[in-house]
C-alpha cells in the first residue's frame, strides 16, 4: 500500500477528476464521499472542500489552503490518501 505523507498539486488535480467522475452533481458542484469540487466558467481556477477546508488549484500548479480546525485537514489528508491508493 502506497504510503503518501505529502501530498501535491496533482495529487489534489487527480481527486478532482475523481470527484467529477463519480460524484453527484447539483448546482455545478460535485460531491463524492463527503468531497465537494468545482470550478469557474473557464476551468482555470478549481476547489476542493470537506467541511471547514477549502483548497483552491489555481492555473500554473499553484494552490491555496484554508481550514479552520486541524482535525478536518487531517481527515481530508487520510481520505483523499485512502482514495489515491484506490485508483
Amino acid at each position: 500500500m502506497k504510503k503518501n505523507t505529502t501530498l501535491k498539486t496533482r495529487d489534489f488535480l487527480q481527486i478532482f477528476y475523481l470527484i467529477e467522475k463519480k460524484g453527484i452533481k447539483t448546482d455545478g458542484v460535485s460531491e463524492f464521499l463527503g468531497l465537494r469540487a468545482w470550478h469557474d466558467f473557464d476551468g482555470y481556477t478549481c476547489w476542493l472542500s470537506y467541511k471547514d477546508l477549502t483548497i483552491t488549484l489555481l492555473f500554473h500548479g499553484k494552490l491555496g489552503l484554508d481550514y479552520t480546525n486541524k482535525e478536518t485537514f487531517d481527515d481530508f489528508h487520510k481520505k483523499v490518501n485512502s482514495l489515491i491508493v484506490l485508483n
